[in-house]
């Protein structure tokens, strides 16, 4: 089985502008084969789907980020099949444009996982089938916490990093309840953290190991725009970053928002078996594989930064892999 983990789709603004001059699969570019090969398929998605146009208002905020529902088509071009809505865009256009984007992502047959119209429906799992498997996958963030769902009260769910027993006990509960649900793969998506960093501080380091001892499969995080280090612990993958994928953005022309990959997760069985990663470079409001120099140089940096994290890449023409 294969899954497919890209980072940030940011599909309002400049992005929504451009595909009313393109078709849904022109935003994908040439990743649209690698994503069709894969059983399944998790982005973080970065806006709110609506025709609500009131932005929020309730706390200082800079980017506001919405796409119309045509934006839904997008998604659908390149089958994903799931979307955390767990980040500090989700709310941007008020809770009216939560609920909006969970129907809109329900309707064309993608799940929805971290938000809600309640905390019990934000922090309930998605269980997709895969194969022959059942995959699992909750999302948290700790961005923007006036955006954290409450019960009667539409919202993120949210989850400060910490190692404080009682963060690590929601973690524990929220694996095992994914578990008794039926999951044979679990997943724990975290918005996390500040943009812009190369590497993931220390807590965030101690934090996803002690995610994955506690029973998930993968760590897949995003929020930096930038992809972070891969480290293999326990015989387990935690993605601390994956950049972007989809958006609009100014590029940094050191720190590269513009570079990322495919992150392609593959198992055997239950048991993780290997990732292979496509490198990709961002144009305004498409995607696309890298290639020549540049691809090279978007792996020459997830190779060393994967290094410092003791985990050795193979590099080959126009991808990287670890095999387990």
């Amino acid at each position: 089985m294969k899954i497919c983990f890209l980072g940030d789709v940011m599909l309002g603004r400049g992005v929504n502008e451009a595909s009313k001059h393109m078709s849904p699969q022109d935003h994908w570019g040439d990743t649209l084969e690698l994503l069709s090969l894969a059983d399944l398929r998790i982005i973080n998605l970065e806006c709110a789907i609506t025709d609500y146009n009131t932005p929020w208002t309730k706390t200082p905020k800079v980017f506001h980020f919405r796409a119309e529902p045509r934006a839904v088509e997008i998604l659908k071009a390149a089958r994903i099949d799931i979307c955390s809505l767990a980040n500090n865009h989700t709310l941007d256009f008020c809770e009216q444009g939560l609920l909006d984007t969970r129907d809109y992502l329900l309707r064309a047959g993608i799940c929805p996982v971290g938000a809600g119209k309640d905390i019990y429906e934000a922090s309930k799992p998605c269980l997709v089938k895969a194969g022959n498997f059942t995959v699992g996958v909750v999302a948290f963030t700790d961005n923007e916490p006036p955006f954290a769902a409450g019960e009667n009260k539409p919202g993120t769910n949210y989850l400060e990093v910490s190692l404080d027993p009682s963060v690590l006990t929601e973690v524990e509960r929220t694996i095992q309840q994914t578990r008794d649900l039926g999951a044979d793969i679990v997943i724990f998506s975290d918005h996390w953290g500040p943009n812009m960093r190369l590497r993931p501080s220390p807590l965030f380091k101690q934090f996803a190991r002690r995610v994955i001892e506690l029973g998930a499969d993968v760590f897949y995080g995003h929020s930096a725009h930038i992809f972070q280090g891969i480290e293999i612990y326990q015989h387990k993958p935690i993605l601390y970053d994956t950049g972007d994928f989809i958006d609009d953005y100014a590029v940094d022309p050191v720190l590269h928002n513009d570079w990322s990959f495919v992150f392609e997760c593959s198992f055997d069985g239950y048991s993780f078996s290997s990732l292979t990663l496509y490198p990709v470079k961002l144009s305004f409001a498409r995607v696309q594989r890298a290639r020549g120099q540049e691809c090279q140089q978007i792996m020459q940096r997830m190779l060393e930064l994967s290094a410092e994290l003791g985990t050795k890449l193979e590099v080959h023409d126009e991808f990287m892999m670890y095999q387990a």
